[in-house]
């Protein structure tokens, strides 16, 4: 589980597609406080650390992923949001999200109503 709010930035050092999938490695300021199999939210995508470095860790966006996110759009040397799995019994600074994407849909308008946007999105019921 996770709050939403971005701890830090990453940057993508590399991106290795293995079938279907995409490898994504990255460096950031996280990478010696993390562990193999820990979750971690890139873009508000939860992703599990597969393998660590000194200075980068390396995870993997599945197909199913990758075709309902952003993250295929991903280049060497962009910047992703990050944020660590919440800790629980500790003040939560956001709010609680799973980080797991169950469908996409289509913004259909903006608007501003003032000070603040007004988003109006369209998805298949059905999924």
């Amino acid at each position: 589980m996770f709050t939403g709010i971005i701890e830090t930035l990453g940057k993508v050092t590399s991106l290795e597609a293995k079938g279907g999938n995409l490898d994504i490695t990255i460096e950031s300021s996280l990478t010696p406080e993390l562990k193999i199999d820990q979750s971690v939210a890139h873009n508000g995508v939860c992703l599990t650390v597969v393998s660590l470095t000194d200075t980068t860790y390396t995870v993997t966006a599945i197909a199913e992923t990758l075709n309902k996110t952003n993250l295929n759009t991903l280049k060497t040397n962009d910047l992703v949001n990050l944020e660590r799995a919440m800790i629980l019994g500790s003040r939560l600074d956001g709010h609680i999200v799973q980080g797991h994407v169950d469908q996409t849909g289509e913004c259909t308008s903006v608007k501003e109503d003032n000070g603040s946007w007004i988003f109006s999105f369209t998805y298949d019921a059905a999924t």
